[in-house]
């Protein structure tokens, strides 16, 4: 009997320990326009999200966000882009990153910023105007991103500031 109670515990622990180390991420949005679409499509073209919150168990690499204003293309084109990655570091320099781009195809169209909740607050990036420069608007530009090197990173994007 104790061999069974061994094993039944070492596996709730394993289990457990599982659940703790699980990796998740969320996206929420904040639409103070009051009109549109938020968009959170994943680098291969699936809608994640379309105004609800998005979580991810694991990590979210490449997703794009924007506000479908019914000027913009199906890859956020003539619009305000955010682009991230939501990951935990497993080296100094591999965690998350998000940033703002106004690179043609890409225009301005709302306000539109983001910040990380949770550990990396108040780490983020506003865009209020077509010449912001916390925005890449050509692809030399310095870079804009904004990194996150704590586990399980959660975004809040926020539409016309």
């Amino acid at each position: 009997m104790f061999p069974r109670i061994k094993a039944a515990t070492f596996t709730m622990i394993a289990v457990a320990a599982g659940k703790a180390l699980a990796e998740t991420h969320t996206i929420t949005f904040n639409n103070n326009c009051h009109t549109g679409t938020p968009m959170l499509i994943s680098q291969t073209g699936q809608v994640l999200s379309t105004g609800g919150a998005f979580t991810s168990n694991g990590p979210l690499r490449g997703a794009i966000a924007y506000l479908q204003t019914g000027n913009c293309g199906f890859n956020g084109e003539g619009c305000t882009l955010l682009e991230t990655t939501l990951v935990n570091p497993s080296t100094p320099g591999t965690g998350s990153s998000t940033d703002l781009s106004l690179i043609p195809p890409h225009a301005f169209s709302v306000a539109t910023g983001f910040g990380y909740i949770g550990a990396c607050a108040p780490a983020g990036a506003d865009c209020n105007n077509p010449n912001c420069t916390t925005a890449f608007h050509v692809q030399a530009d310095p870079p804009v991103q904004v990194p996150c090197e704590q586990d399980n990173a959660d975004l809040v994007i926020t539409f016309c500031l």
